[in-house]
């Protein structure tokens, strides 16, 4: 160590090497508890929930059993919820990744009559609470026919996605060098050309990071789903929901599919993390 070195230089010296490792391990063990906790309770009967905590486990392991998963996959209301949230979730991100794309590229590098006009706009409808529109949503979509089904909720997710969507894609598109975009149209490639060969390759990261923004927001929304779905649409979040307001003591049921429902974004998480971290980190940069 230099001499010389103020104290504030060595602590930063110090949590920069292998202490703020340790410490970031300790934080992402702690985040994982509630996890882990939740699929140990799965695991367990609901006799021995109501007697013990889930650590308990760890010196019973005869506990564990898979009873509860198989009265999971029995439960025609929960297996449908999570078919539903399938069937949200993948349209929803889909559409406001791909709209989204196309909306960014036009108004970063396309000219069009009242093009700043129209993108002040598009960013002036983030700050439009969702709140603030669910009730006129419900009229319109009741007087189309589309209240209470899985499209409904898919539009609804979809319409408040893209100005977020097109604000973050649209700022990152126009950091695309201008002399690439104009050696590919001297190249003779038109505008769809010069997006997919072009455009999309350059904001895989952003556009990686929004789908992954998008996907976890839709597949754990409560408030949307529980308006604009029904008995036949609803998600797992409303499917959990109203297991625990009809079944308060129906542990067995509710443990595995709150598990199901955690895991699924946890494991999109972690498989696209690189994709994510490096359109973070774009966007930071640029």
């Amino acid at each position: 160590m230099k001499t010389g070195q103020s104290l504030g230089s060595r602590l930063a010296g110090a949590v920069s090497g292998g202490a703020l490792r340790v410490f970031l391990i300790v934080v992402g063990l702690f985040w994982l508890v509630p996890t882990i906790g939740l699929l140990l309770s799965s695991l367990r009967a609901p006799e021995d929930i109501a007697a013990s905590g889930w650590w308990k486990v760890f010196t019973e392991p005869s506990q564990i059993t898979f009873d509860s998963y198989s009265k999971l996959l029995q439960n025609e209301d929960i297996t449908n919820s999570l078919l539903n949230t399938v069937w949200i979730t993948v349209p929803a991100t889909l559409l406001v990744v791909v709209i989204g794309s196309l909306a960014g590229y036009a108004f970063a590098w396309m000219e069009f009559p009242g093009r700043d006009w129209w993108f002040l706009g598009v960013v002036g409808l983030l700050v439009v609470p969702v709140q603030v529109a669910l009730i006129p949503i419900a009229e319109l979509f009741g007087k189309i026919g589309i209240f209470g089904s899985v499209v409904g909720v898919v539009l609804f997710h979809v319409g408040f996605g893209l100005p977020f969507a097109v604000f973050l894609l649209r700022n990152f598109f126009a950091e695309i060098p201008r002399e690439l975009l104009e050696a590919a149209r001297l190249d003779g490639a038109g505008e769809l050309r010069l997006f997919f060969r072009v455009v999309m390759p350059l904001g895989a990261p952003a556009i990686a990071a929004l789908g992954i923004f998008q996907f976890l927001w839709v597949w754990n929304d409560l408030l949307v789903a529980l308006i604009f779905s029904d008995s036949g649409s609803q998600p797992i979040t409303v499917a959990l929901q109203t297991q625990v307001r009809q079944f308060g003591n129906n542990i067995d049921v509710l443990a595995p599919g709150a598990f199901i429902s955690m895991v699924v974004p946890l494991a999109v998480f972690f498989a696209f993390q690189r994709q994510f971290v490096s359109g973070v980190m774009a966007g930071a940069v640029k």
